[in-house]
């Protein structure tokens, strides 16, 4: 089986085919030469229409998965159309978007194992840089973001993280749907104008979004609290079980202290006394 055969078997490439592969001069990558189709005409990568050719930039070394322990890298040089609408802009090919260095599916690839790995590792891993990890990461969270369908959400959970040092912390909005659990949102700062602009920036999405939410999921921060009811008033809200039970146990505790109090007052045999953690317990 020949690199041609894996590579045609792994992308698919309309209107252009996989060429011959040589080693470069080092000996550490691949170059796999991409040519377009005979009488295929190059489509602008404004508008997505096919358009007359005007002229040719360098050849361009676009990367893609590593094989085998070797840099794999497709060579082309792009074409330059002449559309009607747009003017003269660069064709649109599908194995690299506007002035990216690496292929989609190489930026899948990194993004997924970034999930895993530290993005330091992981470009010591794959030959790369952490700056080309960290472009394939924002690409693929671009796509998603530009992709992604908030439909049916019911169930919200709502949390803060904090980041850096000192109170610098980030809202995070998650759907908790059964069968459905993702982040669906970041805002930066734990107030009440963050959460306001979470659901401001739902509305653009889906105007009947609120309406659908049926439980939000969160901790005691007064801020959320007051935007959840604000918000959501139909929504049941529901407290994480940490804060309850630290609310409970400072309640146990006062209580307990009181009644100490109340029988030191009266002259009574304070039996309340050293009685805190069992209490507690």
């Amino acid at each position: 089986m020949r690199l041609k055969t894996i590579l045609n078997k792994c992308c698919n490439f309309n209107g252009f085919v996989i060429g011959d592969a040589r080693f470069n001069d080092k000996k550490t990558a691949v170059i796999v030469q991409v040519n377009e189709m005979q009488r295929s005409k190059a489509i602008c990568s404004d508008c997505g229409k096919k358009a007359s050719g005007y002229d040719r930039l360098p050849k361009k070394l676009v990367q893609f998965i590593p094989l085998w322990g070797f840099q794999i890298f497709f060579a082309y040089a792009m074409r330059r159309v002449c559309c009607p609408d747009c003017g003269i802009k660069v064709e649109k090919v599908p194995w690299c978007d506007g002035k990216q260095q690496i292929t989609p599916h190489f930026a899948k690839y990194l993004a997924d194992w970034g999930k895993e790995m530290s993005w330091k590792s992981v470009a010591i891993r794959f030959r790369t840089s952490w700056q080309t990890v960290f472009r394939a990461v924002e690409s693929v969270v671009e796509y998603g973001l530009e992709n992604r369908v908030i439909k049916g959400v019911t169930a919200l959970g709502v949390d803060e993280v904090q980041f850096h040092v000192g109170h610098n912390y980030m809202t995070l909005v998650y759907q908790i749907d059964k069968g459905a659990r993702r982040l669906i949102w970041v805002g930066k700062n734990r107030t009440m104008k963050t959460l306001r602009r979470f659901y401001a920036d739902m509305w653009h999405l889906d105007r009947k979004f609120r309406k659908g939410i049926k439980v939000v999921c969160s901790d005691m921060w007064k801020a959320y609290l007051n935007v959840i009811k604000e918000k959501t008033p139909n929504a049941i809200n529901v407290l994480d079980r940490f804060h309850i039970m630290q609310k409970f146990g400072k309640a146990l505790d006062q209580i307990r202290a009181d009644e100490v109090k109340q029988l030191k007052s009266e002259n009574k045999d304070p039996v309340l006394t050293k009685t805190r953690w069992y209490f507690l317990k």
